[in-house]
């Protein structure tokens, strides 16, 4: 019987965000489509039992928690070669870019962006360090890399002057909870987070590259330049270097209009999005954006960044614009709020693109990639 080691660190109950996301969509296919395979899920702390899902899991608690440099290299670099020799995987995969020091057998990490190549200074310096230290040996110890888009594929490639066929695009999914709502049912959801009034929202945590300080500078424009009574929801839980974001919020004239409700839970975002006028997801650098899939899923209209991949996830179903520019992004939202024709062609737009995503078709290249190595 085949044997699948899993870095699953990064599955805590109810904080499935990204990285998280795609690895438990893809895991949960992986081990109920594959009962002849045995996989080892490696935890650093107490895990969820909701995650052993069935009976060929072996689940691992391997200290300490990682969740600072110095333990990610207690934990990666040595406490994981251990138990890798000791259970006797025939392959490692991890869907982060982090793997074992492990020599002997094949190892498999999911790429999900070089952010930390491009913008440094938007982590905390320790981290930021480690991240260009070790990336690029990861990157080169793995048998094959996975990553979600083309256009973080030819960053790898540039960056790190690996051969194009060592990486394989096998991009994000969303949930089919995600799906339109009837006006009344929007109404309830304006009633519970936006005052009962229509609203745009932001989805994701909050750090430097998602741009949350020109998105309030925006959204501050639009309310003065309309008489729009839209309220805008930041949701997401506070990550790292958040400060400049609060204080462009402290400096809005309509402060008031924006709502921050914190990390919201899995089953509560589909109906955020359904009720909501417009996402603007305007980060400076993603490697995908699974906001702009969920958005497609409820027929929510798409502001987002002209940048990086989200253009290639977006395709024709969303405003583009320049995420440095403040008056761009307030622009798109005064015309999604005067532009009914153009809310419309947005949405017909999304109904064709969505069709090139799916978590199934996520698994279907994983495993592609994976079983070759088996």
């Amino acid at each position: 019987m085949a044997h699948i080691a899993v870095n699953t660190r990064l599955l805590l109950s109810k904080r499935l965000e990204g990285i998280s996301r795609f690895g438990w969509e893809v895991l949960q296919r992986m081990v109920l489509r594959n009962p002849h395979i045995q996989f080892s899920f490696f935890f650093d702390r107490p895990f969820d039992p909701s995650f052993i899902i069935a009976d060929n899991i072996t689940p691992y608690v391997i200290p300490p928690q990682a969740r600072h440099p110095l333990l990610w290299f207690a934990w990666f670099h040595y406490q994981l070669p251990r138990k890798l020799d000791k259970i006797g995987a025939d392959l490692f995969f991890s869907p982060e870019f982090y793997l074992s020091t492990h020599p002997t057998i094949p190892q498999i990490p999911v790429f999900h962006d070089l952010a930390y190549e491009h913008y440094p200074e938007d982590l905390k310096a320790f981290a930021s360090w480690y991240c260009r230290r070790y990336s690029p040996r990861f990157a080169e110890r793995a048998s094959h890399i996975l990553t979600v888009s083309s256009f973080s594929k030819a960053d790898i490639v540039e960056r790190y002057h690996l051969a194009p066929e060592k990486i394989s695009v096998v991009y994000n999914g969303a949930s089919p909870h995600f799906k339109p709502l009837e006006p009344a049912a929007q109404q309830k959801v304006r009633v519970r987070y936006s005052e009962a009034k229509p609203y745009y929202h932001f989805v994701g945590t909050l750090n430097p590259r998602k741009n949350i300080e020109n998105l309030l500078k925006a959204f501050d424009q639009f309310k003065t330049q309309t008489d729009s009574p839209h309220r805008l929801l930041i949701v997401g839980r506070k990550g790292w270097k958040y400060q400049a974001a609060f204080d462009a919020y402290e400096a809005m004239t309509h402060k008031d209009a924006v709502i921050f409700t914190g990390f919201v839970p899995d089953e509560e975002l589909p109906a955020i999005y359904a009720a909501s006028d417009a996402l603007c997801y305007t980060p400076y650098l993603e490697g995908f954006g699974i906001p702009l899939l969920e958005a497609m899923q409820t027929e929510t209209p798409i502001i987002c960044s002209d940048r990086t991949s989200m253009p290639e996830v977006a395709g024709k179903a969303a405003l583009l614009v320049d995420p440095f520019s403040v008056e761009e992004i307030s622009q798109a939202m005064i015309r999604v709020y005067q532009e009914p024709a153009l809310r419309n062609d947005l949405l017909q737009k999304a109904r064709v693109q969505r069709q090139r995503f799916s978590w199934d078709q996520t698994y279907d290249r994983v495993w592609e990639a994976i079983s070759t190595y088996l």
